[in-house]
């Protein structure tokens, strides 16, 4: 084969090569809790072994909390009733909330020892293999998802503006402030925050 067409050859091929490794790239950022695309499906089992599907609540607001009960951040917002109080809020407004648990050394029973502390409402769910937390990119406890009607995720990120919790009970509450947009029909004007609080502790 002549030299130069060998060369031509070899360039075709690292290109489709590079072609294809950015479409992967490309899925698989997709597969992540990726603002303005299609949540992630998923089925994890709640802390009394009930069977809990994403695709259970089309057609529904659902509210995703990554928590963990040994995070101080985690501690401070559940002692200030930060997730119960807003969930409650919400509750008949067809918004349901889903706290979900990827700590690797935990397990159902923890998260019931949890609900049972703060007299939570809804559910927690298990991830302690940390599949679903990988799915959507959780980083922090918490982490907070938005998944509107249509299946979108919509906001992703902080609960609200005060890391410290030191804004004397007048934070601006992200997740508040944009499920009151969805339910009126305006657009979420806040859409992506980065999160604070103790990192995941998935497993390695």
């Amino acid at each position: 084969m002549n030299i130069y067409k060998l060369l031509g050859l070899t360039l075709i091929v690292a290109f489709a090569f590079c072609v294809l490794t950015v479409v992967s790239e490309s899925k698989e950022n997709k597969s992540k809790g990726e603002l303005g695309s299609k949540a992630p499906e998923f089925g994890l089992e709640d802390q009394n072994d009930n069977k809990v599907d994403l695709s259970d609540f089309s057609e529904n607001l659902v509210v995703l909390e990554w928590l963990n009960p040994d995070c101080p951040f985690v501690q401070r917002h559940y002692k200030s009733k930060t997730m119960t109080t807003l969930a409650e809020k919400y509750k008949d407004k067809n918004v349901h909330w889903l706290a979900i648990n990827s700590t690797h050394y935990m397990n159902k029973e923890d998260n019931k020892k949890w609900i049972d502390k703060f007299n939570i409402e809804y559910p927690i769910l298990d991830d302690s293999s940390g599949l679903v937390g990988n799915m959507y990119g959780a980083k922090t406890t918490p982490n907070m998802f938005i998944i509107d009607e249509s299946g979108t995720l919509v906001y992703s990120g902080a609960i609200d503006d005060d890391p410290r919790g030191s804004k004397n009970g007048n934070p601006v509450n992200y997740v508040d402030q944009a499920l009151g947009e969805i339910i009126a029909g305006k657009p979420v004007t806040i859409s992506g925050t980065k999160p604070y609080g103790c990192s995941v502790k998935y497993s390695k």
